[in-house]
């Protein structure tokens, strides 16, 4: 084994000691945590004590005011009340007047304070004065004097100026008249002796404003601009205040009570103003200073034994464990002191340093030591092993060699591009297909920068410098051709210095141009080379999530399928094609012009508003107008009808989008003014939706669960009134059982595609009443949709129905509209004569719409012509229809077929149409549509 690289040795810190040091760490932090919130605590109760003790403090000195006042208002209702003032006061004998007073003016002064009495008469003159006052006469005394002379009703004040005191004054009564006032004063030394008893604190007077005494210059506080009248421990109380006052504002300690220390005590300063006269510049407040020593002192104290207690907590839990940890970390010493021998071979040594355990119960240590004991022999064997592998190496490294010798050859064989290049991407290696393809000298590309050769896709080096795994890269040949190659880069070992990353290159041209070309197949329509449906709706959807506004134009050739059967597929393939040009050429700068499929175009148009959409498609209709198609002497024009959508308006998806585009596509087929809708609204085009939708669920439903009704109407033979045929009409049940007509679902039906459907299930029914009826002589008419017409199942489908139901086809009449019959004439014309060949007879419906059927008619194989309802109803009235109606007639006789009149509603009728030649009628003069079962009686299913 080799030698390990000598290393200076850290110094190290016993796993003991940082055991310690961290939970001490952790313990400290948790006392000094809880120390801290004991503390919290006992201030927090401390303050809360304190400010229900103020606000006590502060409501004895209220009620202490107004106990004072109430008795000072007695003692001057009593004085008023004196049998010898009054009379004196209104007599004004001033003598009389001082001596009513005299005995009780010793009395008032010691027992009740009275400082001050004075007696007013009516008029509000002082007429006596007892005792030293502080009133000003221009005072309110006047006021006071109107005031109690009007309302006689006593009135109390308390005033500051050079002392606070108490006034009380009540009116002097003789025999219920006021003769007078006396107003008494008082001192509010009783007061502040009670709030002393009942606070235990000092308590100080203090009057602010201008002062007029200079006696005891130390109790003025100027920084309180106060006179300190009267205090309790004048020698112990007025340091404190003086030093309060250089400390706070008075203001400030009204908001909250200030602490200061003096002479080591702890003092708590409180202040109560009293409610004075608000006309005078004194106000007198009561300063309250509270001895809270021994408080601070009890928390502080508990505080210092929380502290003690933690710290001992403490050193109890760190010597318990440094005794559990002292054992263990002796062995964990002993383990590190072998391991380091053990690295350096020494198996021997290793195992006689560990003794083997003799405990039952093992420990992490044990199984520690264990495991050292075995790793120490499991290192022995492997140090053979590996001697014995070094020689196995040798043998291995030749054979390393030979390989290398035939890697180089293979990549000189190999197919692809393999260069390596160094750290700062030039060329150190290029196998010889790289050369080749080329045509360079190996020494001309070696140093040569790799991006300078090989070109990224972006441009000259737009990715130099960068480690991507995976990239294309386009390389010009020798002989002037583009070519794509693949890279793949991959990092080499370090140990090779001159090369840092292998590239291979794969040749992939051929593989994007298919790829380019499937991409364009998947998006594009092969026949008009426009974009396909796919990609539209991908289109669409992405202008919706960006939040973009737009419109839609969903285009719908009209008559598309009349080129097809007259002119051949290939025509109108042109058709499409010319069709797609000129939308291209005129509004591929407009926005996305797609084929749907079969004859259907779609438009869309980022950004345009209604506006911009209805000119649009108003441009469209005569574009396509004048785009035509000669196909053998058939000139075929592409008109087409045209639906518009906005969105969001019209739908926030590309589902519900198109559902409502396709919606009014259909409405501008519908309308005659116009060929092109746009929705109104997108509450109405979604009801339109829903309105369709539920049809067809209403339509699948009727069909699965034989939810239709047969109703019969008679055509009856004119010249004697027989009936031998009746005409099949289709009724849909409703929910509640009424019948609904078929003008409400045959439409949508005609759009689903279900028509087919419900006309297969008309003539099972019908024939199956057919058999039941056919041997009376009775023929039934039925109807077929012009889709049927493209039923190349019909032949084949009434086959198997007449011969599962036994009746006889001579007597069933098929019906076709002469518009489906014109429209695709080849057609229907081969339907008529498949029919005929079954024995069916046929008719054509609503003849006389299109003049132009009477070129067809001699050529269409049926038996019957009805003349169209509109040409009947008008008929006595409007000579024009009698002109049309017996035209129609003679044309219908000179080509042997027999005419029926429809809407033949009133008798007048009858003999003008029999002298037409007209054989049959139908309409509710002769005979209303009634049900089938009921008609013939026999169950319509």
């Amino acid at each position: 084994m080799s030698e390990p690289t000598s290393q200076v040795p850290r110094p190290r810190l016993s796993l003991t000691w940082r055991v310690l040091a961290l939970s001490s760490l952790v313990l400290l932090v948790l006392v000094v945590l809880f120390t801290w919130l004991g503390h919290t605590n006992l201030t927090r109760q401390f303050e809360e004590s304190r400010k229900e003790s103020n606000a006590r403090e502060s409501r004895e000195i209220e009620l202490a005011l107004q106990r004072s006042e109430i008795g000072l208002q007695r003692i001057a209702a009593l004085i008023a009340a004196s049998p010898d003032l009054g009379p004196a006061l209104a007599a004004r004998n001033q003598a009389e007047l001082v001596g009513s007073l005299a005995s009780q003016w010793p009395t008032l002064q010691l027992e009740a304070g009275i400082e001050e009495i004075l007696v007013f008469d009516a008029d509000g003159r002082q007429q006596a004065e007892w005792g030293e006052g502080q009133l000003d006469q221009d005072r309110p005394m006047q006021d006071w004097v109107h005031q109690v002379m009007e309302t006689e009703y006593p009135l109390s004040a308390l005033r500051c100026a050079n002392d606070c005191r108490q006034y009380a004054a009540v009116p002097i009564l003789v025999e219920g008249a006021s003769v007078g006032m006396v107003i008494l004063s008082r001192s509010l030394a009783d007061v502040t002796r009670q709030a002393q008893q009942v606070s235990g604190s000092d308590v100080a007077l203090l009057v602010s404003g201008s002062h007029e005494t200079e006696e005891e210059p130390e109790r003025h506080l100027t920084n309180w601009n106060g006179y300190l009248v009267a205090l309790t421990h004048a020698e112990h109380y007025l340091p404190i205040l003086q030093r309060a006052a250089r400390m706070a504002m008075l203001n400030d300690i009204l908001e909250t009570p200030l602490r200061l220390q003096h002479d080591g005590r702890d003092y708590e300063l409180s202040v109560v103003r009293m409610e004075a006269d608000n006309g005078r510049r004194s106000t007198g407040f009561f300063l309250l200073a509270t001895d809270i020593t021994a408080q601070i002192r009890a928390i502080q104290k508990d505080t210092r034994n929380l502290l003690l207690v933690g710290i001992g907590g403490w050193l109890a839990a760190e010597l318990l464990l440094l005794a559990i940890l002292l054992r263990p970390m002796a062995r964990l010493r002993r383990l590190a002191g072998v391991l380091p021998a053990l690295a350096h071979g020494g198996f021997a040594e290793a195992r006689s340093a560990i003794p083997i355990s003799r405990s039952r119960l093992e420990d992490e240590i044990d199984v520690l030591e264990g495991t050292t004991l075995a790793l120490s022999e499991q290192l022995e064997t492997l140090e053979r092993e590996v001697s014995a592998r070094g020689a196995q190496l040798a043998e291995r490294v030749d054979e390393l060699a030979r390989e290398r010798d035939f890697v180089g050859s293979l990549l000189d064989t190999a197919r692809v591009f393999i260069v390596t290049q160094d750290e700062q991407g030039y060329i150190t290696l290029v196998n010889d297909y790289a050369l080749t393809t080329l045509a360079m000298q190996e020494e001309r590309l070696l140093g040569r920068s790799f991006d300078e050769v090989f070109l990224s896709r972006g441009g000259d080096g737009d990715n130099a410098g960068e480690e991507v795994p995976q990239e294309e890269r386009s390389l010009t040949t020798a002989d002037g051709l583009q070519r794509t190659i693949a890279w793949y880069h991959a990092p080499l070992s370090r140990s090779d210095a001159r090369a840092a990353r292998i590239s291979v290159g794969l040749d992939i041209t051929e593989r994007k141009l298919a790829e380019a070309r499937l991409t364009w197949l998947a998006e594009r329509d092969p026949l008009t080379e426009l974009y396909n449906r796919r990609y539209f709706q991908e289109a669409l959807g992405s202008a919706m999530r960006r939040g973009r506004s737009g419109a839609v134009l969903l285009l719908d050739l009209d008559h598309f399928k009349d080129v097809n059967e007259l002119s051949g597929h290939h025509t109108g393939d042109q058709l499409l094609r010319r069709v797609g040009d000129t939308l291209y050429q005129e509004f591929g700068h407009c926005g996305i012009i797609a084929r749907l499929g079969g004859d259907e175009f779609a438009l869309l148009l980022e950004g345009a508003d209604t506006r911009r959409a209805i000119s649009i498609a108003k441009q469209i209709t005569p574009l396509l107008d004048n785009t035509g198609l000669d196909a053998g002497g058939q000139l075929h024009r592409a008109t087409a009808s045209l639906g518009i959508a906005l969105f969001p308006i019209h739908g926030d998806n590309p589902a519900d989008l198109m559902a409502n585009a396709d919606l009014a596509m259909y409405k501008a087929k519908e309308s005659s003014a116009q060929r092109w809708h746009l929705l109104s609204t997108l509450e109405r085009a979604k009801d339109e939706l829903q309105e369709r939708v539920y049809w067809v669920e209403r339509i699948r439903q009727a069909i699965d669960e034989e939810g239709f009704e047969l109703m019969v109407q008679p055509i009856v033979r004119l010249s004697d009134g027989d009936v031998r045929h009746y005409e099949v009409l289709l009724r849909m049940r409703g929910p509640k059982g009424a019948l609904i007509s078929p003008a409400h679902f045959i439409p949508v039906a005609e759009r689903s595609g279900q028509i087919v459907q419900i006309d297969r299930w008309v003539l099972r029914h019908s024939l199956r009443a057919l058999s039941h009826v056919q041997a009376q002589g009775i023929s039934l008419a039925v109807n077929l949709s012009g889709q049927t017409l493209h039923d190349e199942e019909l032949q084949q489908f009434l086959m198997e129905e007449l011969s599962a139901t036994g009746a006889d086809p001579r007597h069933l009449i098929l019906e076709i509209t002469e518009t489906a019959a014109v429209t695709d004439f080849s057609s229907a014309r081969g339907v008529l004569q498949a029919l005929r060949d079954l024995g069916c007879r046929t008719a054509l419906d609503d003849f006389g719409v299109g003049f132009s059927s009477f070129h067809y008619l001699g050529e269409l194989p049926v038996d019957f012509i009805k003349i169209d309802g509109a040409f009947i109803r008008t008929l006595i009235t409007s000579p024009d229809s009698q002109v049309i109606v017996k035209a129609i007639a003679d044309i219908a006789a000179g080509f042997g077929k027999l005419a029926i009149a429809e809407f033949v509603d009133q008798e007048a009728l009858i003999p003008l149409l029999t002298s037409y030649g007209i054989s049959y009628g139908q309409g509710y003069y002769l005979g209303k549509p009634a049900l089938l079962s009921d008609t013939f009686a026999i169950a319509s299913s």
